[in-house]
């Protein structure tokens, strides 16, 4: 079934992130060995999409010390998105306002495909963990307002204090800071499927922020790149049921309207 697509979307960032193995160089240190190499390659290969190149003040550091750390960051437009980043064993896809799941989808089916083809060694392109995340928000004023009381009413979320703590004492009773997570085993993909709610900013404006996130690791990494197009597919289909879920009644008529 195609994903919804909202006018007026809370969408902050959707991200990709595909980790793979180090080598273990000295005691304690481990590095990419291929890096150098595979950096080059990867972005002959998709500079025709993503042609804009910056370099992260990550790449002046030794690459023993930043493993699984981006280092590059190859944009489509000047400061425009989508965006692939890289680094010694890491590589994110990461798209904002102009995000469609079937644009988003395409372009993380051929970012894994360009990494395998780039890679000096692809046999030993071990990948340790695949990661589908979403942040999204809605601006919030949480100085006047409750974020525990609008989460039970507008996200059937519920989460509260006893009243009496806040009887004969000198506190406002709406929180000001919040920081929730829970995480579940998920069968399809294997993986864990994590829900955050937090307090922030959007657009410089305090927000209520909620993420949804799969992350598979270690022996639920299917076999890549053969199995990534069935595990993105899964992993969407749980955050896209999540999110609408969350947000179904006056939330999603909200941001259905221009």
């Amino acid at each position: 079934m195609p994903s919804k697509v909202l006018a007026n979307k809370p969408l902050v960032e959707a991200i990709l992130e595909v980790k793979w193995a180090l080598t273990l160089h000295a005691p304690g240190v481990q590095i990419d060995p291929h890096y150098k190499i595979l950096l080059g390659r990867l972005y002959d290969k998709v500079s025709g999409d993503y042609p804009e190149h910056e370099q992260l003040p990550t790449a002046t550091i030794p690459d023993e010390i930043v493993g699984q750390t981006v280092q590059h960051r190859f944009r489509y437009g000047p400061n425009d998105w989508p965006l692939l980043q890289v680094g010694p064993g890491i590589l994110t896809l990461n798209e904002t306002h102009k995000y469609i799941w079937s644009d988003f989808r395409s372009r993380s089916l051929i970012a894994i495909d360009k990494l395998f083809e780039a890679h000096p060694k692809p046999g030993d392109l071990k990948i340790e963990s695949l990661l589908l995340r979403y942040i999204d928000a809605i601006e919030f004023d949480y100085l006047t307002n409750d974020m525990l009381e609008f989460l039970k009413e507008k996200m059937k979320v519920s989460i509260s204090l006893p009243d009496s703590l806040f009887v004969n004492r000198e506190f406002q009773k709406n929180p000001v800071l919040l920081g929730l997570q829970s995480a579940f085993i998920c069968h399809n993909p294997k993986s864990l499927m994590t829900v955050r709610f937090s307090s922030g900013q959007k657009d410089a404006r305090p927000a209520l922020l909620w993420e949804t996130l799969v992350e598979s690791k270690g022996n639920d990494v299917p076999t890549m790149p053969r199995g990534f197009a069935n595990w993105i597919d899964a992993a969407h289909t749980i955050t896209d049921e999540w999110f609408f879920k969350l947000i179904e009644g006056e939330l999603e008529r909200r941001f259905s309207s221009d």
